[in-house]
């Protein structure tokens, strides 16, 4: 029971608290490019949690029963890169195939997530906490879900924003911005409420 109460600790913190999006500020390229329409928006973070999860999967054993039985924890960064990007080009060609409308609505952002540092922060970060195959896979999960949650909030808040009329000198990226920083400043109220979550 306390194994299960763990993951859940895990994934509530992954998605709140520990946003890679809105607290570690990683993953910012697409969250800014992607965030103006929800479709988009949805599509990109379901793609996200896709290539997280079994970019997750790839790398832990690899770096558990390869790199580090042999000594290459070195390479880490270069082995997981390496795999992310194939996990990228093959859900590309799975899009491209089989849903091509949101294959063109994501343009130029769907190669991004090759170089998505949220992607790549959550498999050295499952490595780093030492977390189990299992726990990893929590920890994608979350990461993923949070990171779908910003970009659907954000995507809000970018279309009344943009409706809103701001000053001349704030349009474009300006207002964008301030926008995501206060939307960052929220998610700091939930930084107790997983720690009590089970107390």
């Amino acid at each position: 029971m306390e194994y299960f109460k763990g993951l859940i600790v895990i994934l509530m913190t992954s998605v709140l608290v520990n946003n890679y999006v809105l607290s570690k500020f990683l993953g910012i390229c697409p969250f800014l490019g992607v965030s103006k329409k929800l479709d988009q928006a949805v599509g990109m973070s379901v793609a996200v949690i896709f290539v997280m999860m079994m970019a997750t999967a790839a790398t832990w054993p690899i770096q558990t029963y390869l790199l580090d039985a042999n000594g290459l924890g070195y390479l880490q960064t270069v082995v997981f890169i390496l795999v992310i990007a194939a996990l990228v080009q093959l859900v590309e060609i799975v899009l491209k195939k089989y849903i091509p409308g949101l294959h063109k609505s994501l343009g130029v952002y769907l190669p991004l997530i090759t170089t998505n540092c949220a992607v790549l922060g959550v498999c050295i970060a499952n490595i780093d906490d030492g977390f189990g195959f299992v726990e990893s896979l929590v920890n994608a999960l979350g990461t993923g879900l949070g990171f779908m949650l910003a970009m659907v909030l954000f995507s809000g808040v970018r279309s009344k924003v943009d409706a809103g009329n701001p000053p001349k000198s704030f349009e474009g990226l300006p207002i964008t911005l301030v926008a995501a920083a206060i939307v960052s400043l929220a998610f700091f109220g939930f930084t107790g409420v997983v720690d009590n979550l089970f107390a």
